[in-house]
């Protein structure tokens, strides 16, 4: 079976992650991509120390790291009295509580490239550029995907890593879309010498208010500033002009901190992002078709761990792929089984957290700041165990287990 190509759609982290992992058991792999060449839109992702071991696995995780910031705090900030309400402390006893593992910022498109340029590195990769699957056909014993322009790919199986809008997933799991929560991002970069005197621009800092936030923490060696205002909007759904996505900027931000003022002044406000989620379900799999990453459980930002979700995805699909003997189907159940809680857990956390901590004002704000200000950085780290400890690779056998019950 190691002789048929196992496809999979979507070049983006999960994808790329998968594609690598599957190369170095010795599988033959096509990863087919809809843009026009392989990229990522040019912004910051947060990596908790839980993906460092699985980067490890594809071995690429020194190069990520030395591409990456490592922050010494993450915080939250009220947006209105301006004082801290938490502070994750990112530090070098942190690192070693997670296995020797830091929390890492890093510019998308420099992870993304160095994935791209591990890809190809492997003769058992291809990268197939405007390749946009519209479709798949199984039939039993091999997959058949079909490209927007026509053409028809024969592989073994086909994996899913098209994101939270996945073509894949509406064949797999029935047409829907995703849950959109009325909230919006803007996303800006800036030369770090433009950011507001007087942040802490060595740190990941969030400032929460009653119906948005603003994160921001520092790239490329501390040389760019990268901003992600957010903020609940009627308009989520439309596109407007710039003037309009100002105005509705200043409103939004009216009674906030200075310095949160003059980062909004900074955003390029040419595009925005709707946010939306998926809610837990399971079915992942149809045959010899399996969903991974977004396009089987999107998640909120709260947790900053859409990527990393996706990365644990990728190595664990592949171990148990490659420990299947050809039972696809069987390895397909086994990846749900293995990662279902997990990822429906970052999930409905991820929905609690963005409802009822980030966006609060008033009295429930201050409950909230009380209650977290009082607590240890040991408190802190401990609430964040669950995920920053890092996930499961099965072994050799885990499939047959799985299949025993």
């Amino acid at each position: 079976m190691r002789d048929r190509t196992i496809l999979i759609v979507g070049g983006g982290i999960g994808g790329l992650c998968t594609a690598l992992a599957l190369a170095k058991s010795g599988w033959q792999v096509r990863v087919l991509e809809q843009a026009p060449q392989f990229g990522a839109i040019g912004y910051g992702i947060q990596l908790g120390p839980n993906v460092a071991p699985m980067l490890a696995h594809i071995g690429v995780r020194e190069e990520v790291i030395a591409a990456s910031v490592i922050p010494g705090n993450v915080w939250m900030f009220d947006a209105f009295d301006g004082q801290p309400v938490t502070c994750v402390k990112t530090d070098a006893a942190f690192a070693r509580r997670y296995g020797g593992n830091p929390y890492l910022v890093v510019h998308r498109v420099d992870l993304h490239n160095i994935l791209v340029a591990a890809c190809k590195r492997f003769a058992n990769i291809n990268l197939d550029e405007d390749a946009a699957v519209i479709a798949y056909e199984d039939h039993d014993d091999h997959v058949v995907v079909v490209t927007q322009d026509g053409r028809r790919v024969e592989g073994a199986i086909v994996i899913g890593a098209d994101g939270i809008r996945s073509r894949l997933r509406n064949d797999i799991m029935g047409a829907s879309d995703p849950v959109q929560t009325g909230y919006v991002a803007h996303r800006t970069i800036v030369p770090i010498e433009k950011a507001p005197k007087g942040l802490p621009l060595d740190d990941v800092v969030l400032w929460g208010g009653e119906g948005f936030h603003i994160v921001h923490y520092p790239l490329r060696d501390k040389t760019m500033f990268n901003i992600v205002a957010v903020f609940e909007t009627q308009t989520f759904a439309e596109k407007m002009d710039v003037e309009a996505y100002r105005a509705e900027l200043d409103r939004t931000y009216a009674q906030s901190q200075p310095v949160m003022k003059e980062m909004i002044a900074m955003l390029d406000l040419e595009r925005r992002w709707p946010i939306g989620d998926r809610a837990p379900q399971r079915g992942w799999s149809k045959g010899r078709a399996v969903l991974m990453g977004d396009a089987a459980h999107a998640t909120l930002q709260s947790y900053a761990q859409g990527a990393g979700m996706a990365v644990e995805d990728a190595i664990v699909l592949a171990a148990l792929i490659d420990d299947c003997d050809g039972d696809f189907s069987a390895a397909f159940r086994a990846f749900e089984a293995e990662r279902l809680v997990r990822t429906a857990r970052i999930q409905l956390e991820s929905r609690h957290l963005w409802e009822h901590y980030y966006h609060l004002g008033g009295i429930k704000a201050e409950v909230r700041n009380a209650g977290e200000r009082a607590r240890s950085h040991e408190e802190v780290w401990q609430c964040l165990d669950w995920i920053y400890k890092g996930a499961h690779v099965p072994e050799k056998g885990a499939v047959a287990r799985y299949a025993r019950g």
